[in-house]
């Protein structure tokens, strides 16, 4: 009897209990399927089977290798075919205690451009550095450096994207020599090169020829820094200059691509 008096209903308790046990055991099965989509990056558990048995992809090793799991990686978010790899349990527990990344990225702070997920990368494949329109100064240079010097990181790619707030609030400052509040001006000076760059080539479009400019600039002031240089010459490192279209989800290869 229930608290008013009427008959309990066991049949519906009966077909609740067993709901449930067919739900856990499709989010188990879930669970199962998610953890066998293991990909780029490895740490040095890599080739030991994760909770699941299966294996991760091998951590590319050279420039060109890593720059084709980025390139395929973001063919599948133009298409909406996405992998979501490396983002299991199974995953984060695989690189807990030591990370080995096979790229790094530096690219904007914009909110539409985070590069795990333009490129389809999960945890522990990418080292990334965000800052105002990819701009440089000596933490951000020695954060760049950090995963080539460390840990072999084979690609540096410096992502620039279409209608970049920062470069367009860069370019009417100094167009206009009207300093930006605060911090902001740090940002401005950093994009100063660039603003130059586009100055002298004209365009219809200057904004997103300066931030062209500036993805071209970093890359190659970090591909000949005396750090980076050594690693680059003997064919260790490749540092790409990209520009991703927030329209199209394409990422476009503007200098740098490894052969």
């Amino acid at each position: 009897m229930d608290r008013t008096g009427r008959p309990e209903r066991p049949a519906r308790r009966v077909l609740l209990a067993g709901g449930f046990a067919v739900a856990a055991a499709a989010v188990a099965g879930c669970s199962a399927t998610e953890a066998t989509v293991s990909a780029p990056g490895t740490s040095p558990a890599a080739g030991t089977a994760s909770a699941s048995g299966t294996s991760p992809a091998p951590r590319p090793k050279t420039p060109a290798a890593a720059f084709a799991r980025l390139v395929d990686g973001n063919k599948r978010w133009v298409n909406g075919d996405l992998e979501h790899p490396d983002r299991d349990p199974d995953r984060r527990e695989l690189v807990a205690q030591e990370q080995v990344p096979f790229g790094s990225v530096l690219s904007c702070i914009d909110s539409r451009v985070p590069p795990e997920l333009l490129f389809d990368t999960g945890l522990g494949d990418l080292y990334v550095m965000r800052t105002g329109g990819e701009a440089i100064g000596p933490v951000v240079t020695g954060s760049v450096e950090y995963g080539p010097m460390t840990s072999g990181t084979p690609l540096i790619v410096v992502l620039g994207h279409q209608r970049c707030g920062a470069v367009e609030a860069a370019y009417k400052s100094i167009r206009d020599s009207k300093p930006l509040p605060g911090n902001l001006q740090a940002i401005v000076e950093a994009l100063r090169p660039a603003y130059d760059r586009t100055a002298r080539g004209g365009g219809s479009d200057p904004v997103e020829a300066m931030a062209r400019a500036q993805v071209k600039l970093t890359a190659d002031d970090l591909r000949t820094n005396k750090d980076l240089a050594p690693l680059v010459e003997k064919g260790s490192l490749a540092v790409v200059g990209a520009y991703y279209s927030l329209d199209t989800g394409k990422v476009e290869v503007l200098t740098g691509a490894p052969s």
